[in-house]
């Protein structure tokens, strides 16, 4: 696969046959994709805990109260007990992945007390687990036509309501999801 073919800094928008799938109607954004496989958070997947969880676990206090209320969310089963924080703009954070010059990847304590004191990111999404793809993997499920991709859109990972990330991610390449099937079919 060459590097233009790499999908770093796209949506994964899961197909309905992924129906019942830990991926059923996800939107992953991809943090990285290159020969050795592929790394994203699922943006669309709401925990059931709040950032209080975090603060409390790591005896972090909050400025803000409504901080602490922010939901975290199921980034993928892949280590879930690890936190980790999509966030824009870049900063400066003890470990981060840069995915591009508007996104970045941390998952150091640093950047979760500069939130609670309200000296973090502008915009951020924490996630308990990550997806993870082996070499070839990813590309695999994509020609079993378990994925659609395409660019990702900041708005969508940090302005758009929750419930409905999977619909505008498919709209944002011309799809509109809810009336595909959820058969799929070689020729």
């Amino acid at each position: 696969m060459n590097t233009s073919s790499y999908l770093t800094n796209n949506f994964l928008i899961a197909m309905p046959s992924l129906e019942g799938d830990d991926f059923s109607k996800s939107v992953t954004y991809l943090c990285q994709h290159d020969e050795d496989g592929a790394l994203g958070l699922v943006i669309n997947k709401p925990h059931t805990m709040t950032m209080r969880a975090i603060f409390d676990q790591l005896s972090i206090k909050a400025i803000n109260p409504e901080v602490a209320e922010v939901p975290l969310f199921m980034g993928g089963p892949v280590q879930p007990g690890r936190g980790f924080v999509l966030h824009t703009p870049v900063g400066d954070w003890d470990s981060s992945l840069k995915v591009n010059d508007e996104f970045a990847l941390t998952s150091s304590t640093d950047i979760l007390i500069a939130i609670a004191e309200g000296r973090g990111p502008e915009k951020w999404l924490v996630a308990l687990g990550y997806a993870g793809w082996d070499a070839g993997q990813l590309e695999q499920e994509i020609q079993r036509n378990a994925w659609l991709h395409g660019e990702a859109e900041q708005h969508i990972i940090f302005e758009e309501p929750v419930i409905q990330r999977w619909e505008l991610a498919g709209h944002r390449i011309g799809v509109d999801i809810s009336l595909m099937s959820n058969d799929a079919g070689h020729c």
